[in-house]
């Protein structure tokens, strides 16, 4: 039989649902079974008790865009204070260098650092596929396994290099053929779509200008065929909207619609810059948008209209993006940053810790397709976070579940994972963060060393 464990008594519970459960949660196996309403007790016997009386919880956060791989180039010198085209181009041929250890170290560290920020589910794009690694997502599924972590990994593609117009050098572009074999391939071995999976793929070219019509459509119809989401960079940036302007003669959302990329199953990371009517088509749709607030802000792009999204239909989820330019993968910080980001663009009661909660875990799991995810709630996976407000920058606060958004935490007490804890006291339970560490950032100064 399963464990059944009582999270008793929070210090202050959102479970993103109206049911009371002051008294904390019930869970059995991989799920949550029972919320006990205040004051209240389980219905049936449990087998463990967690005080968490000192504690705020919340569904694990949900990562909808990262890069595992560019935690090796954070802060990178040549690299800051670029916008987004200098900013890659400088990136790009560093990149070109990736090993298959450097991908492995990369993808162990970016997922300690999420899961101690009470991140529970990452999803990461990753689109550079130089001649030694050929197999990128591969070693990532196999590093999320031994972690424990729940991934949604998405097969990247760039087929146009310098000599054809685009960005990136020759060097880490593949042929379309090796592009769609190696997107079947990873479908069938690792796509699991079962209800509680900890592994799903999606297919997602980098954007619409670093592929070619061709293959942004034969991905869409790859993908319709073999039932995994789309994902895609989109109206990132102005200069972004002008470039699709120029090679196709289309805006970006009307360029991607022409080639089957609207529906249900597709998010785009960023969506900053569209028109009010294009929000509309994109709410019809049934799309998503990973919002990068952090990244955003670095590379200057803009500010994601988050409300305007929501209120024409489209599902808005929250987002690292990628450690060089972020450049950080913390998801409690990210939800603050989403905070005081949208206070720049709307009034101060137009946007409130419930919503940039909200986007983090139920909006987010919309954007991946997860049913299962983002609440706490019979039936849903027992993903969540608890965080203890015991640093001087909590003292005194009123309004626990507030305070921690808006006073700022960044690392979580306990982390839970369908039903396995992966995070006490604050550490890792099942992995050496020291060395985690250590062998990152060996494998950074080795892979910078030429470009430093």
């Amino acid at each position: 039989m399963s464990t059944r464990i009582w999270i008793k008594n929070p210090l202050a519970i959102f479970t993103g649902t109206e049911q009371d459960a002051g008294g904390g949660l019930v869970v059995a196996g991989s799920v949550v079974t029972e919320l006990v309403p205040a004051g209240g007790k389980p219905s049936a016997p449990v087998n463990e008790t967690l005080d968490a009386s000192q504690h705020v919880v919340i569904p694990g956060l949900i990562n909808t865009h990262h890069h595992f791989y560019q935690t090796l180039t954070r802060a990178f010198p040549s690299a800051l204070n670029k916008k987004l085209f200098p900013w890659l181009q400088t990136l790009y041929p560093i990149w070109a260098g990736l090993r298959p250890e450097h991908v492995a170290v990369s993808t162990e560290l970016a997922l300690a650092e999420l899961m101690l920020s009470g991140c529970t589910t990452a999803a990461d794009h990753h689109y550079v596929f130089p001649e030694a690694v050929p197999d990128g997502i591969d070693i990532q599924a196999n590093v999320a396994k031994k972690m424990g972590m729940r991934v949604a990994l998405t097969r990247g593609s760039m087929s146009l290099g310098q000599d054809q117009g685009g960005l990136p050098p020759q060097s880490v572009v593949q042929d379309e053929d090796t592009i769609m074999a190696e997107s079947e391939r990873l479908v069938n071995r690792l796509h699991d779509p079962s209800e509680g999976s900890m592994t799903t793929i999606a297919l997602a070219p980098c954007s619409p200008f670093s592929v070619t019509a061709e293959l942004m459509r034969a991905s869409a119809e790859l993908a319709r065929k073999q039932q995994v989401r789309l994902h895609t960079h989109l109206a990132e940036t102005n200069d972004e909207n002008d470039f699709c302007n120029q090679f196709a003669g289309q805006r970006p959302l009307d360029y991607m619609e022409s080639l089957g990329w609207l529906g249900p199953d597709v998010w785009f990371a960023h969506g900053i810059h569209f028109t009010p009517g294009e929000m509309r088509r994109m709410g019809t749709a049934g799309v998503g948008v990973a919002h990068c607030p952090s990244s955003n802000m670095i590379l200057a792009s803009g500010i994601c209209p988050t409300n305007e999204l929501e209120q024409a239909g489209v599902h808005v989820g929250l987002a690292v993006d990628g450690s060089a330019s972020n450049d950080c993968s913390n998801m409690m910080q990210e939800v603050r940053m989403s905070l005081l980001i949208a206070r720049l663009r709307y009034d101060a009661d137009e946007v409130t810790h419930f919503d940039v909660l909200r986007r983090a875990t139920q909006g987010s799991a919309a954007c991946l397709g997860r049913t299962d995810l983002g609440t706490l709630a019979p039936g849903k996976q027992a993903d969540m976070a608890l965080f203890k407000l015991d640093e001087p920058r909590f003292s005194g606060a009123g309004d626990p579940l507030a305070a921690l958004v808006v006073c700022g935490h960044h690392r979580a007490d306990r982390v839970m994972i369908a039903g396995q804890w992966k995070v006490k006291d604050g550490q890792l339970a099942h992995a050496d963060m020291a060395d985690i560490m250590h062998r990152h950032t060996q494998a950074a100064h080795e892979l910078t060393a030429q470009w430093r």
